[in-house]
């Protein structure tokens, strides 16, 4: 058995790269089989939860023509983030690789570097758009459990409005804004979300999820917690990539209007329009009165049921043909 090396989707600017991943002890746990159906989905989901990471690793990567080496952290994560000398745009290929027995195990993956001066687009995930119950957490559970990744659900027209602000603004077909995918979904579940992402033709994007779990006992509170984490990786977002204006997109199930809100009052002149399913059978009292109070600081807000509204009202203020 060798040790797993699992690789994310990194991004970089003008001046620095930034990518990341796990490194995973052996184990005899096959990895998450998307055509897993009932109960062996059940039991592959919750592999996913208790497989063990490897701390202290010794982890490598080329990078203009220079082995740089780093270690990873106490719960199996890595990143190097590194000075950036090139003059590729869009998704660019990475190579990292860790070492078994005098042997590479070598993983590759992709960063982006978008163009400076267009959009980025940050969504959430979970009610935003996978369909997840939120508010039930045992229905949620049981999807997350009982439910592979083919019989998971979308909300309707969500995949037409990413797409068109993906492409928004862009001169020539196949150049792309930078989408970011940030929950409260924890790294266990990156494979799952990319693989639903590339099923229904969502655009491809850099995760920035929560901190990975490794017992059962935590799998039973997946996704749940403070919203901390997400906040500060916005704001990270926000101030790795000053020149881009950013749509923000999320729903009303848990704290996103109330951190959208936190992020436009911190950056006033980066926030361009905000975007806020409604998941529950009535529009909330509180999340309304943050959305008219964004309004006042020149962002334009969608509050929506349907993605077909967020679709016009993107169209109303130019943000989208």
């Amino acid at each position: 058995m060798k040790p797993i090396l699992k690789l994310y989707r990194g991004y970089a600017n003008e001046q620095e790269l930034i990518v990341m991943g796990h490194v995973f002890k052996p184990t005899k746990k096959s990895d998450y089989d998307f055509q897993d159906k009932n109960f062996k989905n059940a039991s592959s989901v919750i592999s996913m939860f208790r497989m063990k990471t490897q701390a202290n690793a010794d982890v490598y990567m080329e990078h203009n023509g220079i082995e740089i080496h780093t270690k990873t952290l106490k719960d199996g994560y890595f990143k190097f983030c590194i000075p950036l000398n090139q003059n590729d745009y869009g998704w660019v290929e990475y190579e990292v690789s860790i070492l078994y027995r005098n042997k590479r195990i070598t993983t590759k993956e992709n960063y982006i570097r978008p163009q400076v001066g267009n959009l980025g687009i940050i969504s959430d995930i979970d009610d935003t758009f996978i369909i997840s119950y939120t508010l039930n957490p045992f229905k949620k559970l049981f999807h997350l459990l009982f439910k592979n990744v083919s019989s998971r659900k979308i909300f309707e027209d969500v995949v037409p409005h990413f797409q068109a602000l993906s492409a928004s603004g862009r001169a020539h077909k196949g150049e792309l804004n930078a989408f970011f995918y940030v929950s409260s979904s924890e790294w266990n579940l990156y494979r799952f979300i990319v693989k639903f992402a590339e099923i229904h033709q969502l655009p491809k994007a850099v995760l920035l999820l929560k901190d990975i779990k490794t017992s059962l006992t935590n799998f039973f509170w997946t996704g749940r917690g403070g919203h901390n984490h997400k906040f500060e990786k916005i704001k990270h977002i926000l101030e790795f990539y000053p020149n881009l204006k950013y749509v923000l997109i999320g729903d009303d199930s848990q704290h996103d209007p109330f951190l959208y809100e936190a992020i436009s009052k911190i950056f006033p002149l980066t926030v361009k329009a905000i975007y806020v399913r409604q998941t529950g059978k009535n529009k909330k009292a509180k999340v309304t009165k943050v959305l008219k109070n964004l309004e006042t600081l020149s962002v334009s807000v969608c509050y929506f049921k349907n993605s077909t509204e967020a679709i016009e009202h993107s169209k109303k203020i130019g943000l989208i043909d």
